[in-house]
């Protein structure tokens, strides 16, 4: 039974390979890696242009908001700042040293 699940998973595997041109789980990464920085920019209410001094704008205004001293939470900062160091990352190197 197992022999055949890996079997089965192998051949699976080289298929999609095949039809793709790129390994399932690299594929299954890079599909979650953009869907990462569509929330990051949902959550900051940026466009998919914004530089680095939009990022870090929309990442002050949101703390804010989201701040506990201001009613808010630790987890509401924490999903804050890593939305801005997502987009800062995708912006190349350079970006993220100067905050």
């Amino acid at each position: 039974m197992i022999e055949r699940f890996v079997v089965l998973a192998v051949l699976g595997s080289l298929v999609f390979r095949f039809a793709t041109g790129q390994w399932p789980w690299v594929w299954w990464q890079a599909r979650n890696a953009r869907g990462g920085e569509k929330q990051a920019r949902v959550l900051l209410g940026l466009a998919p242009d914004a530089g680095r001094e939009a990022i870090i704008d929309a990442h002050r205004r949101l703390l804010t908001q989201v701040h506990p001293d201001r009613g808010g939470t630790s987890d509401a900062v924490f999903e804050a700042n890593a939305a801005r160091d997502l987009l800062l990352e995708r912006l190349g190197p350079g970006n993220r040293a100067a905050r």
